[in-house]
């Protein structure tokens, strides 16, 4: 029975003799009040992960009646080292010293250990998403849950090298500052909602690149036909909860009434690429690190080619890379294609490595690309494909760089590349200018721009400044195409709401995907919450000649696992993990946008100033054709 410890003799033995109940050892706080006491207690088996790493090396048990209170957890983490001495459903008696092992209550250096009853059962409290606060979920550390309620799948980014799944209720996490305007309380409440509605499914083992690795569609293990993409969803998760590496978990496996879990397939693969009208077609894509120079560890890439190469590490991988990459080009099938992170070398073109596996794919000069050399400082560079039957380049290429703009920094910002094209078909012409502005991830101090407090994240002011210097660059035609229509594609490295993207929209662009498909149009996601850093904005002109728009989901919502490295993968899932199809060809999105483009007007003969009527303007300039 529950009470003060005994002394002597037999009681740390005897099943019923008095011991700690494992909610006086949890204690109402994060941390136990017995730490490094040596305690006696019972409870029953809830979650069994004993035996030699890469197991728990421990097992869970829970006092089944508990002591009523919500700040205390009824359950506890037993450390046994390499035994294997209990099974599901046993009642024990263990006496050990209390502890924290990282933020974690348990029992360690097990001094007695007794099975005093076998088969029972315990119904698992239930528990839902979002916590009500950050503190609710310690009150469940150690003990056996159910979350009964429809919950999302919203990160899978250590499914293939620890076994992790993120859920969250209601819906996928998404960006604050993809929704709501940086600093905004809505934005600071999302935020504080998202920390309190998220969860990691856990496959209970310490092993590195699990293989397999179990959790896939349908309670089966993942595979390249057996994905588990973001927004798939499961029900009725059983499992014990609680807390490693600095963040909640539940392991459903070897739990209690658990099992792995039967994910279903919420968010499908598209089969195909999204139709989206018009009679020409032009995506945006981030293509990570598109390189012909493989990365062996030597710094012989960029432009000075003293820089990292960044791309695959073997031809192995280099093929696997490539395949996906032509499968999702030709799948596309866009007659002007945007690249985002492709090699910039000296004397080597990635993208007539490109156009030739195209055309190959395809039939001869069916495409072509915009032959720029290298651009900037920087190992990647953007660039430009197109289909030689449907569009014709005018005039020559423009770049945005500090030479141009001292606002636009090239050391931090890659250049931006403009070309504008004729349609075949209908003549009129539009300028494409193709951009990748500074990440997120390094810092800008050493030019004066910190970490942004609104959420914005490291360098927004330099990405706002290059986007001030991209809006007044193109307002002066820098293309000289005499047209205002011009498509901004690229990687801005901004979600919706934040201010580079604001300054284009306030000086008339439209930044498409959210217009036509809603807030929360995405195409790439970071720490579990979802938005788009990859975006197409109309010019005022060009808004209303646009047929539609798609955020081409093959990647962001599919594991990196998938995709064509070989790192930390066994033989046999170099083979099983991947396949030459665009599924998770990138960690980005494509973007597609369809246009109808409105033809130029028919001439009209002696309309020399080509205003559409013939006056005395016309007339006064006759003089200067001779």
């Amino acid at each position: 029975m529950p009470g003060d410890e005994g002394s002597g003799g037999s009681d740390n033995t005897d099943c019923g003799a008095p011991f700690t109940p494992i909610y006086t050892i949890q204690g109402s706080g994060v941390a136990t009040p017995l730490d490094g006491q040596t305690v006696t207690t019972e409870g029953m088996v809830v979650g069994d992960y004993e035996g030699s790493s890469p197991t728990l090396r421990g097992f869970f048990i829970q006092d089944p009646t508990g002591d009523g209170k919500l700040e205390t957890s009824d359950g506890i983490f037993v450390f046994n080292s390499n035994n294997d001495s209990v099974n599901l459903g046993d009642t024990v008696r263990v006496s050990g010293v209390a502890s924290e092992y990282f933020e974690q209550t348990q029992i360690s250096n097990v001094s007695a250990l007794t099975v005093c009853n076998t088969g029972q059962t315990i119904a698992p409290t239930t528990v839902n998403l979002p916590f009500a606060s950050a503190e609710i979920p310690e009150q469940y550390e150690g003990m056996l849950v159910k979350l009964p309620q429809t919950l999302y799948v919203t990160e899978h980014y250590q499914l293939g090298r620890y076994g992790e799944v993120v859920v969250s209720a209601v819906d996928r996490l998404f960006v604050p500052t993809h929704l709501a305007a940086p600093g905004s309380p809505a934005a600071l409440a999302l935020q504080a909602a998202n920390a309190r509605n998220r969860l990691i499914i856990d496959d209970a083992s310490t092993q590195q690149n699990p293989d397999p690795i179990v959790f896939g569609r349908g309670g089966q293990p993942l595979s390249a036909t057996n994905t588990l993409r973001g927004g798939d969803t499961v029900q009725n998760l059983i499992g014990v909860m609680a807390y490693s590496f600095g963040a909640y978990r539940v392991y459903p496996l070897n739990a209690l009434g658990g099992g792995i879990p039967n994910f279903t397939p919420a968010n499908p693969r598209p089969p195909a690429i999204p139709a989206v009208g018009g009679s020409l077609k032009v995506a945006s894509f981030n293509v990570l690190n598109y390189f012909l120079t493989l990365d062996t560890g030597v710094s012989i890439c960029g432009p000075l080619q003293n820089q990292e190469c960044r791309g695959a590490d073997s031809d192995q991988e280099f093929t696997r890379q490539r395949n996906k990459l032509l499968a999702a080009l030709v799948a596309l099938d866009a007659h002007i294609v945007g690249l985002i992170e492709v090699e910039n070398t000296l004397g080597v073109e990635p993208l007539a490595d490109l156009v030739a596996g195209l055309n190959n794919a395809t039939a001869p000069n069916t495409y072509a690309f915009i032959d720029t050399g290298v651009i900037g400082t920087d190992a990647i560079k953007v660039g430009l494909i197109y289909q030689t039957a449907t569009v014709t380049p005018v005039g020559a290429y423009k770049l945005l760089d500090s030479s141009v703009d001292g606002r636009f920094l090239d050391s931090k910002n890659r250049p931006t590349l403009a070309q504008t094209f004729r349609q075949v078909s209908t003549g009129a012409i539009f300028t494409v200018a193709v951009n990748h502005l500074k990440s997120k991830g390094s810092s800008c101090d050493d030019v004066g721009d910190s970490e942004d407090a609104n959420g914005q994240g490291n360098c927004n002011g330099v990405r706002t400044e290059a986007a001030h210097a991209l809006a007044d660059w193109l307002a002066t035609d820098p293309t000289g195409s005499g047209d205002p229509d011009a498509l901004v594609l690229g990687d801005l490295n901004a979600y919706a709401k934040e201010d580079p993207v604001a300054v284009l929209e306030q000086v008339g662009y439209v930044n498409l995907a959210p217009s036509r498909l809603g807030p929360t149009a995405y195409s790439y996601v970071f720490d579990g919450q979802w938005g788009a850093l990859d975006h197409a904005l109309a010019s005022p002109s060009l808004v209303n000649q646009v047929a539609g728009v798609a955020d081409v989901h093959i990647n962001a919502a599919e594991p990196n696992v998938l995709d064509y490295n070989t790192d930390f993968k066994s033989v046999g899932q170099i083979e099983a993990l991947y396949a030459p199809d665009f599924y998770r060809t990138s960690d980005h999105d494509p973007v597609l946008v369809g246009l109808s483009l409105a033809s130029p007007p028919a001439a009209v003969p002696g309309d020399v100033n080509q205003d559409g009527v013939v006056d005395r303007t016309d007339l006064n300039l006759v003089p200067q054709l001779f």
